[in-house]
């Protein structure tokens, strides 16, 4: 299992709210380290709302309570001054593309700004494109699906969003995290996930929060979590969601009448960790360590069953994740075709507020303020 927790567009400035978003970042990054089996932070662009000096140097004194690695890339915002030397001095970040393999996991961070004029003329340029194609061919031989990380939904590239898309398609990419939307936002294609996460800065509605991802075996969880919420915090890793299923022949997204729960409870301190099925009463889960959790569930019809897993704290806080898994004794025989224009806004699941998307789209590519 990987697992990260992303820091939504930071667009840390003075003129627009006094450094507010940094000192929120500050909030985060401190947080986060109370959280326990993270793998690393990311940040997905628009970090310096004008790509300044300053701005830089205050996000990476604020990124500086880290002890995981963080991995940060450009937005449009960044790229305002026409160049990205103030991103990688200020954050003393790696040149982009850059693969790392992270738990025999391809993960390949990408620029889709430099290669366009300015503004959101997203694009990766055909050596960008080719370096991705090389990596994402070398990935079939790596123990577990790439991920993905890029400032935007391959559908808001203005150059080449359809190749793009079904390159991810093509080459079984796992998940795409991404940025830019200031609301957040998972997609489903038929074979990728997306997701987005709201601002840090320019937040259209709502406290400051950042989101808790996971990829266990082949499914892909998301939660949002308020900066306000206390320890302890749940995800629920595996199975899949029903509206996260991108290849029901497998068993840990589409599972047989038998069948595990796991999931990560996030905190320290923790005093109890039950599972409960539909209407059933609860279980107490079992302690596998770097913060996961596991119970066996045995018994269930084919159809549709919520699955919660609620945790309790020894500081009188609890939490509780819940999923609906679609069960099925006979797996599907195969995975149904592409779907239209893959990586596009189009496929958005809806909304889903138990784990922070609201379905208004306020940003503004949308139904928000014209930033």
């Amino acid at each position: 299992m990987l697992c990260w927790i992303h820091f939504g567009d930071v667009h840390a400035a003075d003129d627009d709210d006094d450094w507010r978003s940094v000192d929120d970042l500050a909030a985060l990054a401190r947080q986060a380290m109370g959280a326990g089996a993270l793998d690393f932070a990311y940040v997905p662009g628009d970090i310096a709302n004008h790509g300044t000096a300053e701005q830089y140097a205050r996000v990476r004194e604020a990124l500086a309570p880290l002890t995981l690695p963080c991995f940060a890339i450009p937005g449009d915002h960044d790229f305002e001054p026409g160049t990205l030397d103030a991103f990688y001095a200020g954050l003393a970040a790696d040149p982009l593309p850059r693969a790392i393999m992270m738990k025999g996991r391809r993960c390949l961070f990408l620029d889709i700004v430099s290669n366009g004029s300015g503004g959101p003329d997203f694009r990766l340029g055909p050596d960008q494109t080719g370096w991705l194609r090389d990596q994402l061919a070398v990935s079939r031989t790596d123990a577990a699906a790439p991920l993905v990380f890029m400032h935007a939904f391959p559908g808001d590239l203005w150059q080449d969003a359809a190749t793009i898309g079904q390159l991810f398609a093509e080459y079984d990419v796992a998940a795409v995290d991404t940025g830019h939307t200031h609301y957040n936002e998972l997609l489903n294609d038929g074979r990728v996930i997306y997701t987005a996460t709201r601002s840090t800065g320019q937040i259209e509605e709502g406290p400051v929060g950042a989101s808790f991802h996971a990829v266990d075996g082949s499914v892909v969880s998301v939660r949002f979590k308020e900066l306000a919420r206390p320890w302890p915090f749940v995800l629920i890793t595996s199975p899949a969601d029903r509206r996260l299923v991108t290849d029901p022949t497998r068993r840990d997204q589409v599972p047989g009448h038998a069948f595990t729960v796991r999931a990560k409870v996030f905190g320290d301190q923790i005093s109890v960790v039950e599972l409960i099925v539909d209407d059933h009463a609860a279980v107490p889960m079992t302690f596998d360590g770097e913060c996961v959790w596991r119970a066996d569930v045995a018994g269930l019809d084919d159809g549709e069953h919520r699955i919660a897993v609620v945790a309790a704290g020894t500081n009188g806080a609890s939490d509780r994740d819940t999923i609906t898994v679609a069960v099925a004794q006979v797996p599907a025989g195969e995975r149904p075709p592409v779907g239209r224009r893959p990586g596009h806004a189009d496929h958005s699941i809806g909304p889903w507020p138990e784990h922070g998307l609201l379905g208004t789209q306020l940003g503004p590519n949308s139904n928000g303020r014209a930033w």
